[in-house]
């Protein structure tokens, strides 16, 4: 619902991902749209979730996620490096959306 709520879905390589966390019920998930899929595994988005919440369990809640943003950068920068073309620079902002 987030997914699409945020219109991670809208940018033009179909490869957003959404970092969802549900701290009410400890629940993490790394949602990558189509275009992303085709690259990286969902086992491989499991791994992050796993390191992530393990960090979480040690307190150690900043390394935890910006190791996952980190992380979910390199795939991204991996499988569609940045162009040339400042028209496409970012498609989706950066900031957190807290609800």
């Amino acid at each position: 619902m987030m997914f699409s709520k945020l219109r991670i879905w809208d940018t033009e390589h179909n490869n957003g991902v959404l970092v969802y966390l549900l701290l009410a019920e400890r629940s993490i998930e790394i949602v990558a749209d189509r275009g992303l899929r085709a690259y990286v595994q969902s086992s491989d988005w499991q791994q992050l979730v796993s390191r992530m919440a393990c960090a979480f369990r040690e307190a150690q809640f900043e390394q935890g996620l910006t190791g996952v943003v980190d992380e979910v950068s390199a795939r991204l920068i991996q499988h569609f490096p940045a162009s040339n073309d400042t028209d496409h620079a970012n498609e989706l902002p950066d900031e957190p959306y807290i609800a």
